[in-house]
């Protein structure tokens, strides 16, 4: 089964997201990452859901199906920015903080709290980076550990912001442009 990558952009409205992940669960689908956030427009939320399934074009046709959702684009096949975050906290004792140490300025990770036989580490990268960085610090002993999932956005112009969608929508509608304000 293929891994995409999908960016949807959806009105910010109760509910939205339960409707959303719940199309992927009746249809079978399983996600592998998912991660909502506010966009530069307000009323405008961006989903980023990286899902397992053969059947794509199904998928986003469901996702459209859905009154809220404004945008779906695949850019599995794009030039994107994907970033992942992770808190992982490990099991060091003081012999082997200087080995930690090594291993965050290496990976461009963060110590973000010390304890006596503790150590909570930042993550922030492409997914393959934090992925490798959790494999070098596997053998020290994570005893907890929390990812934010997949975020991505396309490079270059291609794309359409929250503002062309909304813009785009009120001059369909006859009520002028974003970002006009009368003197």
């Amino acid at each position: 089964m293929k891994t995409h990558t999908l960016v949807v952009l959806m009105q910010d409205r109760p509910g939205v997201l339960n409707r959303a992940v719940s199309m992927f669960r009746r249809r079978g689908y399983n996600i592998a990452s998912l991660a909502v956030g506010h966009t530069e427009t307000p009323g405008i939320s961006r989903m980023t859901v990286v899902v397992e399934s053969d059947q794509i074009e199904q998928v986003v046709k469901q996702l459209y199906r859905l009154i809220e959702v404004l945008k779906v684009s695949d850019v599995t096949a794009d030039p994107t920015v994907e970033r992942e975050m992770a808190l992982i906290k490990l099991h060091v004792p003081g012999q082997q903080r200087a080995e930690i140490v090594a291993l965050t300025e290496v990976f461009g990770a963060k110590i973000v709290d010390v304890a006596s036989n503790t150590m909570v580490i930042e993550m922030t990268g492409g997914p393959s980076k934090v992925e490798n960085f959790i494999d070098m610090v596997r053998p020290f002993g994570i005893k907890e550990m929390m990812r934010t999932g997949r975020i991505a956005m396309v490079r270059g112009p291609r794309g359409h912001s929250g503002a062309d969608l909304v813009e785009a929508s009120w001059q369909s509608e006859g009520m002028g442009t974003v970002g006009t304000v009368a003197q």
